[in-house]
């Protein structure tokens, strides 16, 4: 798929009723004279969207896309068919950049029960759209019924927000007696530097105080990579980071270094996909192992 120019996708008609500037997606426009019945938008959620036909055993080829996900449902003009509708939407996403992945109309939707389980009552006319973007792809579904409604579906790729659960030494402990090691994602480092970030302070001090409160605990400090790169810079990139580590441990926190081993396994030990930008967060961290 190519990348192509953003445009924001207007919908012409009829006559337009005045529509709320807040509401709505900046992306895509209501058909001119709807309104909104509903709206609402996750900073990160996922939606599952229609990509193919309806296979022989009635069920429904689906895939459920992460991101940032607005769900608006509008209530159209009672004088215009769900045919006039959709085409609309076609026409302008079309001229906008959009990829059309799926459509259907009617019986071609799929069984009603099937349409249901994704959440939405059996659609008139329904289509899935796709833009490539640099700052992240969009998904797009639209799903027109002879209501008249339209329920818009908006999917815009990026990874999810994280550090917002900080660990306490006490879950560091709880973790290493139940599992014997614990992911760590509060230390963070400069892209492709061994050089951590001031905000890993908190999560090193939680460490410190568990080794502190512990002084028969010794521990392996081990760094992981996403699998960007090479595999022997991302080698060196984990030990490093590990290195690092370990020394803030000794230097600042005076934790003895015969306690502290590290090593780096670069992207050997992945607890995610990499295919996704959520996966390779997941990745890129430092764990601590129970020796």
């Amino acid at each position: 798929m190519l990348t192509r120019n953003v445009l924001i996708v207007t919908i012409i008609a009829a006559t337009s009723h005045a529509v709320a500037q807040d509401n709505g997606h900046p992306l895509i426009t209501p058909y001119a004279g709807s309104f909104v019945e509903s709206q609402e938008v996750k900073e990160f959620d996922e939606q599952q969207l229609v990509i193919g036909k309806v296979q022989e055993d009635g069920s429904v080829k689906t895939e459920r896309i992460e991101g940032k996900v607005t769900r608006i449902d509008y209530r159209d003009p009672d004088d215009r068919s769900s045919l006039e509708r959709m085409r609309n939407y076609e026409q302008a996403l079309n001229q906008g950049g959009f990829e059309i992945i799926y459509s259907c109309s009617k019986e071609e939707c799929g069984p009603e029960i099937q349409i249901e389980s994704i959440g939405y009552y059996p659609p008139e006319r329904y289509l899935t759209a796709f833009l490539e973007r640099q700052e992240g792809d969009v998904w797009l579904g639209v799903f027109v019924t002879q209501g008249p409604w339209t329920k818009i579906r908006v999917v815009e790729e990026q990874p999810m927000e994280t550090g917002m659960v900080k660990i306490t030494a006490d879950m560091l402990k709880t973790n290493l007696l139940k599992d014997g090691h614990m992911a760590v994602y509060g230390i963070n480092f400069d892209t492709g530097k061994s050089d951590m970030k001031p905000e890993s302070a908190e999560t090193l001090a939680e460490i410190a105080a568990l080794l502190a409160n512990d002084p028969s605990l010794r521990i392996y400090v081990v760094g992981h990579t996403d699998n960007a790169g090479q595999l022997d810079a991302n080698m060196k990139l984990s030990n490093e980071r590990a290195a690092a580590v370990v020394a803030e441990l000794v230097g600042h926190y005076h934790i003895e270094a015969a306690r502290l081993e590290a090593g780096g396994v670069g992207p050997l030990a992945p607890v995610a996909t990499n295919d996704t930008n959520e996966g390779k967060a997941q990745n890129r961290r430092v764990e601590i192992v129970k020796q």
